[in-house]
């Protein structure tokens, strides 16, 4: 009997791989890049470095990024997805224990280059796992779980760093990139154990509605205007997101402490927050697109972030920035969730991987792009207002364009 059937007492093997796959955000992007936030005050007060510089350094993570974007379908195809996952998480920690003993600029961006691109190795054939383990009614929800990796790893950056740093003086953040380098290193070996890459492996089916029903979209199915089309607009809505969102996860934290006098200590505990507020923000926005569809779902998404962002920029106070903080993780990690659904929507399991790697190429573009020119416009400003102001506009236009996505055909 399958695992699949309502009649069987067993888990099914998806619960497994929503648990293994938020470990492995949890490890490579949550710590990987989520935790840099954090790390910054420290790093630049130790290093000596300007707010360019440290822009810089989180760029270089997203160009890694980027380059295992473009290479991932045919490593994926050569490889298949768990073993391309456990070489990223591999790269990430080598790399990370690398940033601990490093001194140089020059030898940090080169480091976090090799850091950005073990994320782009794991994530990338994690997320093309879900179309394959998961129906489409269930996608959403799916993702959202898996993601909710990320806000836990946000979460535990948020408490520990500060510690490490207060007890362990200027050189606290090298202890803290080791400490994350091991966790890394422990995830890498749970998803070689117990990742799969297809339901087949274990005797399955994938996890949702009943074997033999057929899906039924939550809106009429209707042509759209070729797939082409349709995954540049995909792209261009992802790279409004991950230039956007990145801007301020990588500077709220500096804004806190240099523009509105926060101690690092508190800084942490709102920036923890955002990892609290994350955990439930993939999977809350993945479930409710599943119902009210991908592109409303999408469109509200990037409407409870440009709040986030408009917040962020009037300056408002102590008072604001909880408020901006709580807007910005309710949704943080909704737009993956929904985008890795949507892809297998529109284009089917059997493409998924390589149409969510296209996608994400505009993703990686504009996360590569967005705190460098967060980091030049904070240096000329000395306030990094406009910057949030601009993401403001962006996610704005990016949400009536959302609405305007056709809907999948079946």
């Amino acid at each position: 009997m399958s695992e699949n059937s309502p009649h069987s007492a067993r888990l099914h093997y998806g619960w497994v791989i929503i648990v293994t796959g938020a470990l492995v955000l949890f490890s490579c992007l949550g710590l990987a890049r989520y935790a840099y936030t954090m790390l910054v005050p420290a790093m630049q007060s130790g290093l000596g470095f300007s707010y360019d510089q440290m822009g810089f350094i989180g760029t270089a993570n997203f160009s890694g990024y980027l380059v295992a974007v473009l290479l991932a379908p045919s490593l994926i195809k050569r490889f298949r997805p768990r073993a391309v996952i456990v070489a990223g998480l591999l790269l990430i920690a080598l790399s990370m224990a690398g940033i601990s003993h490093a001194t140089q600029y020059e030898r940090i961006l080169l480091l976090y280059v090799l850091t950005g691109a073990g994320g782009g190795f794991a994530n990338i054939p994690l997320m093309a796992l879900v179309p394959c383990w998961f129906r489409s009614r269930m996608r959403g929800r799916a993702a959202g779980l898996i993601i909710g990796g990320n806000g836990m790893a946000i979460i535990c950056a948020g408490l520990l760093i500060p510690v490490l740093n207060s007890r362990l003086g200027a050189d606290g953040w090298r202890t803290a990139w080791s400490l994350l380098a091991g966790v890394t290193l422990l995830v890498s070996c749970i998803a070689g154990l117990l990742l799969r890459n297809h339901p087949a492996e274990t005797g399955s089916e994938a996890m949702g509605e009943a074997a033999g029903l057929p899906e039924q979209p939550p809106y009429p199915p209707t042509e759209h205007r070729g797939d082409a089309w349709l995954l540049a607009r995909l792209g261009l809505l992802y790279l409004a997101f991950g230039a956007t969102f990145m801007i301020y996860g990588t500077f709220i934290v500096t804004t806190m402490v240099a523009e509105h006098g926060f101690s690092e200590a508190q800084a942490g505990r709102y920036w923890s927050f955002v990892g609290l507020f994350s955990v439930f923000s993939g999977v809350a926005f993945g479930a409710l697109s599943d119902r009210i569809g991908r592109p409303r779902g999408l469109a509200l998404v990037f409407l409870v972030q440009t709040l986030a962002y408009l917040l962020a920029g009037r300056a408002p106070g102590a008072i604001g920035l909880a408020l901006s903080i709580v807007l910005y993780g309710s949704a943080v990690f909704a737009i993956p969730a929904i985008m890795a659904a949507t892809v297998g929507d529109y284009l089917g399991a059997a493409r998924a991987a390589g149409s969510f790697a296209l996608v994400t190429v505009f993703f990686a573009a504009g996360q590569t792009l967005g705190p460098a020119l967060a980091g030049m416009i904070g240096k000329q400003a000395g306030s990094f207002a406009p910057a949030y102001l601009t993401a403001a506009a962006t996610t704005f236009a990016a949400s009536l364009a959302a609405l305007r996505l056709p809907p999948p055909k079946h």
